[in-house]
């Protein structure tokens, strides 16, 4: 059997220390992660159950990859995130044991055209067209996750052309990698190869052609990804 036409190549990120890279199935994303980002974001960031949205797998980009300003928007804006890879098949799993399923962390960048997105929350539509673009969740290289120390109590933060404009700890996450693990995974069966996009802290702002992003969290190699 043949296909009609030529299927895409798969799309991966890499990982550190390794040539082998981490194929990507597909890409979920925690929506108002961090309580202070919920509020600059105009919503009430008390604790009600966490909401997704998803990315293509091909919109991973990959550390040092310049990414052009997308078309349609005049206001991307940058949100610095903690990566989960799953590498086990996880089917409504108990918070207990959903970092068993967990391959390894890393750095990301959801990117967001927020005129976009903002239209479609007025008029009550889906995000696909704020979120889900071509080259919109820069990635860098996956570090396995018993080599990473307390990712859950780590400083998060992102640069513009060198001056901070996020800085805050994953463990300001809402909703913890293993409650989004454990709540995710009731409603859809994670499989080997999705990555999860865990949230944003408060900052979230504007970036034009030439500028420089860097994402870092401590322990893991930072990202950074030039718009063009």
């Amino acid at each position: 059997m043949g296909y009609v036409i030529e299927p895409k190549a798969i799309s991966s990120v890499a990982v550190h220390g390794s040539n082998d890279r981490f194929p990507v199935r597909r890409i979920f994303c925690v929506g108002r992660n961090y309580a202070a980002h919920a509020i600059e974001m105009g919503y009430d960031p008390d604790r009600e159950l966490p909401f997704y949205f998803t990315k293509p797998a091909d919109g991973v980009v990959d550390n040092g990859v310049d990414v052009p300003y997308p078309p349609m928007t005049e206001n991307l804006h940058f949100e610095a995130e903690l990566v989960v890879a799953i590498d086990k098949t996880a089917i409504d799993v108990s918070e207990e044991n959903a970092l068993d399923h967990v391959y390894g962390y890393a750095v990301g960048n959801d990117l967001t055209r927020r005129d976009l997105q903002s239209q479609s929350k007025t008029k009550g539509r889906p995000w696909d067209t704020g979120k889900a673009f071509d080259n919109s969740a820069p990635c860098a290289e996956i570090h396995l996750a018993d080599q990473v120390g307390d990712i859950e109590n780590a400083r998060i933060w992102l640069t513009v052309n060198g001056e901070t404009k996020q800085d805050s700890n994953t463990n300001k996450l809402i909703w913890s990698v293993s409650e989004v693990i454990a709540n995710l995974s009731g409603l859809f069966t994670l499989q080997p190869g999705d990555l999860i996009y865990t949230g944003t802290p408060e900052g979230v702002g504007p970036v034009v052609k030439g500028d420089v992003i860097k994402v870092g969290v401590d322990g893991l190699t930072d990202l950074e990804t030039k718009i063009v």
